[in-house]
């Protein structure tokens, strides 16, 4: 971005006009105006209804699993805490995970997106100097390099900061550059469904406080916990590969084929409470900062990855503090050298993952030629200990995937040795398209 046109005094009434009124728009929205900001964030959405399920339409993601990570409790118990408590008296659940160590670390909470949306725009709605517009913003209005406001409907509204938190497919800005610089189509699609549990009724199998993971030869499923019993079964698949799993009879006949999911959606434990909902090819996506002043990308504009590990939500809330710095002390330029330097590596870093995915339910095998992908580190702690130590902050988004780096050797080693990770007891790719076909004939 342009230094010159960027700056701002520290004690300056900044007028900004956000682009999207999502997590990362009502979120720093919100809290510039408690820094005595004026704040307009446009979106085309009219918000919830007082009653009855938030359609979100055009965020395909709305409805399907998220981790809510320690930074996004985080930004909000430092940000605006009220929302926090909306979040918890909607019935979200703190999570606290245990160290090797015995230290007992926040962990963020299990929630769905829904609720934990509605909570947030609740208390960004009420919050003085922030207004919330329907509306479509037509373009930003740059002139000399610099955006210079918003046409919302035809009519320019003049600011002195524009943000695009209109998400990755957003288009307001992307004729300002630059091009996507890395990620793309990873080849993966996924399908879920939302499930509570009976009152009563104990969970089902567990790999962590907040999801139960299992990978079984040529795709994936996942089950993610949220609030008051509810949670998601995700199947996570080749986007060439198990196209009818969006019909109940074949959703239904998967879960019953596979352990683990057998258990969780038994009848006698829960009840499914959505239909089953599709899911479009999954991306991984970084774009830089356009060079024009007084315009700045943030939240999924920035940078998407895969849902397999949640880190949306976090990468998000890491962006919103990171700015909310920037803006109090008048030094916005830096926020694109910050973006490169702290959210492109996660995006690398889960291209490598997918890459190495899509090449083994392709019949591949681990490539040697390259860094071992992030996730093979994590498996290949269970053949070799020492590698162990290094996982924690790298799970918990303390440190980066560079964290890791001093330990791939380790685990590369294990690799040309011949360990690979046991996979998941269950049918296989081709079995459970069998099982899907019968399903949808019958």
């Amino acid at each position: 971005m342009h230094s010159e046109c960027s700056q701002y005094s520290r004690e300056a009434v900044v007028q900004v006009g956000i682009i999207g009124a999502g997590p990362a728009g009502l979120l720093l929205g919100a809290a510039l105006a408690r820094r005595g900001h004026a704040v307009l964030a446009v979106d085309p959405d009219p918000g919830p209804d007082t009653g009855g399920r938030w359609e979100r339409r055009g965020v395909m993601q709305f409805h399907h699993p998220h981790g809510v990570r320690q930074q996004m409790g985080e930004a909000l118990r430092a940000e605006l805490p009220e929302a926090w408590d909306a979040c918890l008296a909607a019935g979200a659940e703190p999570l606290t995970f245990v160290l090797d160590d015995g230290t007992r670390v926040p962990a963020g909470m299990r929630v769905r997106r829904e609720t934990f949306e509605r909570a947030l725009r609740s208390v960004a709605a009420r919050q003085p100097g922030l207004t919330l517009r329907r509306g479509h913003v037509d373009r930003a209005g740059v002139e000399d390099g610099r955006a210079r406001g918003l046409v919302v409907d035809g009519e320019h509204l003049p600011t002195d900061l524009v943000v695009d938190a209109s998400g990755r497919n957003g288009r307001v800005t992307r004729d300002l550059g630059p091009a996507p610089v890395a990620g793309g189509d990873t080849g993966i699609a996924y399908v879920s469904r939302q499930y509570r549990l009976h009152d009563g009724a104990e969970p089902g199998p567990m790999s962590n406080p907040l999801a139960w993971e299992a990978r079984l030869d040529g795709y994936q499923v996942i089950v993610f916990r949220h609030e008051r019993g509810i949670f998601s079964v995700l199947l996570v698949r080749p986007a060439d590969a198990l196209h009818d799993l969006r019909h109940e009879a074949a959703f239904t006949a998967a879960c019953r084929a596979v352990p683990g999911l057998c258990d969780w959606t038994d009848p006698d434990r829960s009840a499914p409470i959505t239909p089953v909902l599709p899911g479009g090819r999954l991306y991984n996506h970084y774009r830089a900062q356009p060079d024009v002043g007084g315009l700045v990308l943030l939240g999924d504009a920035v940078c998407t990855t895969t849902p397999m590990f949640g880190r949306g939500l976090a990468t998000t809330a890491m962006q919103v503090r990171a700015l909310l710095d920037r803006v109090d002390t008048g030094d916005t330029a830096s926020f694109g050298a910050w973006c490169d330097a702290a959210m492109l590596p996660w995006v690398h870093d889960h291209t490598r993952s997918d890459d190495h995915w899509r090449r083994v339910w392709s019949g591949g095998d681990v490539d040697l030629t390259r860094r071992i992908p992030s996730d093979l580190i994590l498996a290949a702690a269970a053949a070799d200990p020492r590698i162990a130590p290094a996982l924690g902050p790298y799970l918990a988004m303390l440190a980066g995937p560079e964290s890791l780096d001093p330990v791939e050797p380790l685990a590369r080693a294990v690799y040309q040795g011949g360990w690979r990770a046991p996979l998941a007891d269950g049918p296989g790719r081709d079995e459970l398209a069998e099982v899907v076909r019968a399903a949808v004939a019958a």
